[in-house]
C-alpha cells in the first residue's frame, strides 16, 4: 500500500493515503519533499513552496489559492487555501473529442412491465399526496406486508410533508416527483393514498400521472370512506395478485439506468470511488445502458469538463443554464454560492468546492453527454445523462429515482445509512469504513490505494450491479430502510 499519491503529474501537492509524520520524507516523482508538520490521511502536502495568491493543483486542475505563503511540506487545508471559484460566469463551448466504446452486451434478470418498461424490483409502493396520510400509509405498509405472495418483495410507503400549504414551482416539484415515483418500474403496483382537501389532491394529481393500468394503480381518498385501513387493505391485496402475477426474467443491461451520486466524501473520494463509479458509467455505456449524474452544487469549479463532453452545442447551452440556474437559486434566497464543502468533508481532506467537485465528477466517467434533465424529468436518452438536483443526499437520491433509475450508487468517505425509493448501493472510499460499517457498505473501492487494478475492480462492481438489479438485496433494504425526499424550494402558506 503506497504512503501518499500525487494523482496528476502537474500536481503541485500529494495525497496522504496514510498519515504521514512530521520529518518523514516523501519522495514524489523525482522530488524529495520533507513534511513540516503532520499530514492526516487524505489530506494534502505542498510538493514545493506556493506564494501568497498562488494556485494549489490537484487532479491536474486549480482547486484554490493560497491564502498566504505556503511552504514545501506544509499542510494544506482550509486555514491556508480558499476557493477561487465566481459568480455567474460565461462559459464557451470548447468541445473534446471523444471515443465512444462498444463492448459485448450483458443480461440481467429483470421485471418487464406491459407497458416495456423494466423493473428490478417487484414491490407494492404506497404513494401519499399529503404528509397528513403519512400515518395511515405506514400503517397500511406495515399490515400488508404479511399477507405478501408469489415475486412480490415487500409493501412499501412512502412518506413526506409536503402535498398541501405550497406554492409555485414549490408544488409543482411535489407533483412531478409523486407522479414520477407512482410511474416507477420497480413498484409492480401502486396505491395512492389522498386525504382529499389537499392542493396536490388525487383529482389534481392525475394529470400529472397520466394515463394507468387500474390493475397496477389504485386510488384511495381517506376523506371519502368509512374505513380507509380496512378499504386500504383491500386494494393492496388487489395490487398485491396483480403484481405476484410478474417473474423475472433474462433482459438486456441497455435497458438499465443507473443514478450517480456521493455523500460524506472525503480526501480518497475523488482518487478511488468515484473513478470506479466512473469506470462503471463507461462500461454500462458501452453496452447501451443509461447513467445520470446529479447534485448540481458539486459540479461548480468543475463544470467546464462537462460542457465540453456535450454532444452538441444544444446540450452545451442546456448544461450552462443547468449550472447558472442552481448557481442564481443560491443567489436569489440571499446564500453563498460557495458555502461548501461539509464540515464531515473538511475533516476528510476536501478544503474547497473545486477539490470536492473535481473528485465529484469523477462519476461521470469519460462518455459523452447526451441529456440534461430538469428536476422531475425522466429519462429519454441512453448514454450519461446530467440532472439538476441540489447535493443533499436524500433529495437527489429521490431526484435521481424520479427520472427513472433503478439503482443508485452511492459512494462515500463517512459512511450513512439512508436509502432511496430504489437499491441504494453504497460505495467507500476506504478500507477502513468498509471494515468497520459493514453493515452500511455494499462494496469496497478503497482497495484502489491498496494496488488492485481499477479496471478489474469496475467488472467486479458492474457484477455486483447486475446481481443487484437481479434481486440480489444491498444493506439499506436488508435494514429495510427506505427514504425519500423532495425539493423544497418556496414559500409555505
Amino acid at each position: 500500500m503506497k504512503d501518499f499519491i500525487k494523482i496528476h503529474e502537474s500536481d503541485n501537492v500529494v495525497v496522504a493515503i496514510k498519515e504521514i509524520a512530521v520529518g518523514e520524507v516523501v519522495n514524489a516523482g523525482g522530488m524529495q519533499v520533507t513534511a513540516k508538520e503532520t499530514i492526516p490521511a487524505g489530506h494534502k502536502m505542498a510538493l514545493c513552496d506556493i506564494v501568497q495568491g498562488g494556485e494549489v493543483i490537484k487532479y491536474g486542475f486549480r482547486i484554490g489559492n493560497a491564502k498566504e505563503d505556503i511552504e514545501a511540506g506544509a499542510w494544506i487545508h482550509t486555514h491556508n487555501i480558499k476557493t477561487a471559484l465566481g459568480d455567474l460566469l460565461e462559459y464557451s463551448y470548447e468541445p473534446v473529442e471523444i471515443k465512444e466504446n462498444t463492448s459485448s452486451d450483458a443480461s440481467f434478470m429483470g421485471f418487464v412491465r406491459p407497458d416495456g418498461q423494466v423493473g428490478v424490483r417487484n414491490e407494492v409502493w404506497i404513494i401519499p399526496t399529503v404528509g397528513c396520510v403519512n400515518n395511515i400509509a405506514t400503517a397500511l405498509a406495515r399490515s400488508a406486508c404479511g399477507r405478501i405472495k408469489g415475486t412480490v418483495e415487500e409493501v412499501i410507503a412512502f412518506p413526506h410533508p409536503y402535498g398541501c400549504s405550497q406554492m409555485g414551482d414549490d408544488q409543482e416539484n411535489t407533483r412531478t416527483i409523486l407522479a414520477d415515483l407512482i410511474k416507477h418500474p420497480n413498484a409492480g403496483g401502486v396505491l395512492v393514498l389522498g386525504l382529499g382537501c389537499e392542493n396536490s389532491n388525487i383529482d389534481v394529481l392525475k394529470p400529472y400521472i397520466g394515463d394507468v393500468d387500474p390493475n397496477r394503480v389504485k386510488f384511495l381518498v381517506c376523506q371519502e370512506t368509512e374505513d380507509e385501513m380496512e378499504k386500504g387493505g383491500q386494494l393492496l391485496d388487489e395490487l398485491i395478485s396483480y403484481a405476484s402475477s410478474f417473474e423475472r426474467e433474462p433482459v438486456s443491461v441497455s435497458k438499465l439506468i443507473i443514478g450517480m451520486k456521493c455523500g460524506g466524501s472525503d480526501g480518497f473520494s475523488g482518487i478511488t470511488a468515484n473513478p470506479l463509479v466512473g469506470r462503471f458509467s463507461d462500461l454500462l455505456i458501452s453496452k447501451n445502458g443509461t447513467t445520470i449524474l446529479t447534485e448540481v452544487p458539486e459540479m461548480f469549479g468543475a463544470e467546464t469538463l462537462l460542457m465540453n463532453r456535450c454532444e452538441n452545442k444544444d446540450l452545451f447551452d442546456e448544461t450552462v443554464k443547468l449550472i447558472n440556474d442552481f448557481k442564481q437559486y443560491f443567489k436569489s434566497n440571499n446564500q453563498t454560492i460557495y458555502e461548501n464543502p461539509s464540515p464531515g468533508n473538511k475533516k476528510g481532506g476536501i478544503s474547497t468546492l473545486e477539490d470536492k467537485s473535481l473528485g465529484c465528477t469523477q462519476k461521470s466517467g469519460s462518455a459523452p453527454v447526451k441529456g440534461v434533465l430538469a428536476y422531475g424529468q425522466r429519462v429519454e436518452k441512453a448514454g450519461l445523462n446530467l440532472l439538476s438536483a441540489p447535493g443533499n443526499d436524500l433529495v437527489a437520491s429521490t431526484a435521481l429515482a424520479a427520472s427513472g433509475a433503478h439503482i443508485v450508487l452511492f459512494t462515500t468517505g463517512r459512511g450513512t445509512p439512508f436509502a432511496s425509493p430504489v437499491p441504494t448501493v453504497k460505495i467507500s472510499s476506504n478500507s477502513a469504513l468498509a471494515d468497520k460499517k459493514k453493515n452500511w457498505i455494499d462494496f469496497n473501492a478503497g482497495v484502489l490505494v491498496e494496488d488492485k487494478d481499477i479496471d478489474e475492480t469496475a467488472k467486479e462492481l458492474f457484477d455486483y450491479v447486475i446481481a443487484v438489479a437481479s434481486g440480489k438485496k444491498v444493506c439499506s433494504e436488508e435494514a429495510g430502510f427506505h427514504d425519500m425526499a423532495i425539493f423544497k424550494q418556496g414559500v409555505t402558506l
